[in-house]
């Protein structure tokens, strides 16, 4: 839709004035108007250049709309709903790709009918955080519109996932896309605290409450006073002291050990765990009063298995980070890193990576720089797959092939490999069996 000069002079000069960055989008995703933010938002030197370009062009760099390249696309989805719509996307700015947040209103004529879109970009990723937000595989994403929607709120926010998925990162961007960004952010690892200790380093204790205090000392909860209260492995909290975090949650007060006087903090909890609490309730482990309290808002943050589209990258950004001489992975190292299950998650695949950039100095890192665990799981997939083609296989063999290499691979339960296959475990049991003459 081609719209005359003078009306896109005027909506030019309407955008000027609204906050942030701001488009307008006609129905066949072409740019009818940018106000100055925008350039920093889609990395041009000047914004006005964006008008008469294609949305997915200028932002992702692609030739087709996103929701051909395997992407949410929030303008097709407010075409059908006629209703605001949002989604997180990676775009190309002036810093490179960012994580940014996509609002678009559709804009009705006097008649309404949807004639134009309005489009908002927020930058997901806090300034000081940009580098540790590595991924567009759409599990990842989901994580980050979750996050995106809770950081600007009070809200108790409970972050699920195994360990080494990075769910300290994610607490430290809720704090710093919130309004308490400014004030501190203090952890409170409950793994690495001795139940004697936990009290005091939590709630702090008087001088003389026990042998060796020999001054005041301010507790976490006080220290995180304004801001964000982060509790790592949640569940291992004592029974004994679960009550008295509930009513510091409750109520905002609390008593310094050995005091007499009650003392009175605000902070926001974000709390995570790779437990199951639910589990832990069922069992007496865990109140079910605090859990209902902090589980006001669950995230899930997802297994590195869960995001193949994101390994490589994560790969390279480590490599960056790390300042590395080596020119990166070759297609066979590539392969392997792809095919790994990951169970240590991102904390495992940054050690793998350290190790090879270590090993291969200045050159390539090839699968003999990578651990032998990885080279062999692999290497038997690899084998199995390239047996099945010389014996000119059919998709049953192929498939017998990829299930036999999975079966070998996996260490955990039959339901866990059940779990991870997709298949129930009566499925899975009968493809098990099927494999025996071919073995």
């Amino acid at each position: 839709m081609r719209l005359p000069t003078r009306l896109t002079a005027e909506l030019s000069s309407l955008i000027d004035q609204l906050p942030g960055c701001r488009l307008l989008l006609d129905a066949e995703y072409r740019i009818v108007a940018a106000n100055p933010a925008y350039s920093g938002c889609c990395g041009m030197h000047n914004s006005r250049d964006a008008v008469g370009r294609y949305c997915y062009e200028v932002s992702h760099g692609y030739d087709a709309p996103c929701d051909k390249r395997g992407e949410s696309c929030p303008l097709q989805t407010a075409r059908a709903s006629g209703r605001i719509e949002r989604c997180v996307h990676v775009h190309h700015t002036t810093e490179g790709p960012e994580h940014v947040e996509v609002e678009i209103t559709p804009l009705r004529d006097d008649e309404g009918t949807i004639t134009l879109y309005m489009e908002r970009i927020d930058k997901l990723s806090a300034p000081r955080r940009a580098d540790t937000f590595v991924g567009r595989d759409p599990a990842f994403l989901r994580t980050l519109e979750s996050i995106k929607r809770v950081a600007p709120t009070d809200t108790s926010v409970l972050l699920l996932g195994e360990t080494g998925t990075g769910k300290e990162v994610m607490a430290r961007t809720v704090h710093e896309l919130s309004h308490r960004a400014d004030k501190p952010f203090v952890v409170v690892d409950c793994a690495g605290l001795a139940e004697t200790l936990f009290e005091s380093e939590l709630f702090g204790h008087e001088r003389g409450a026990f042998t060796g205090a020999a001054s005041r000392k301010p507790g976490l909860v006080e220290s995180a006073a304004g801001g964000t209260l982060f509790i790592d492995e949640l569940g291992d909290i004592p029974l004994s002291l679960q009550v008295k975090l509930l009513r510091v949650l409750e109520t905002g007060l609390f008593r310094r050990v050995g005091g007499t006087d009650m003392q009175r903090t605000d902070f926001r909890l974000v709390a995570a765990t790779h437990r199951n609490l639910r589990e832990l309730v069922d069992a007496g482990t865990f109140r079910p009063d605090l859990y209902y309290r902090i589980s006001t808002f669950p995230i899930t943050v997802p297994p590195l298995r869960e995001r193949p589209a994101d390994i490589l990258l994560l790969a390279e950004s480590l490599l960056r980070r790390l300042n590395a001489a080596t020119t990166g992975p070759t297609p066979a190292a590539r392969r392997a890193l792809q095919r790994y299950r990951y169970p240590g998650n991102v904390r495992e695949l940054r050690n793998v990576i350290e190790r090879a950039s270590i090993l291969a100095e200045s050159g390539a890192i090839d699968v003999r720089h990578l651990p032998e665990s990885l080279v062999t799981d692999d290497t038997a997939m690899t084998q199995d797959v390239e047996a099945a083609e010389r014996a000119g296989s059919t998709l049953a063999m192929a498939e017998r092939a990829a299930l036999r290499a999975a079966a070998r691979r996996h260490t955990g339960s039959r339901r866990e490999l059940a779990q991870a296959l997709g298949l129930s475990e009566r499925t899975l049991y009968r493809k098990l069996r099927d494999l025996e003459p071919a073995r």
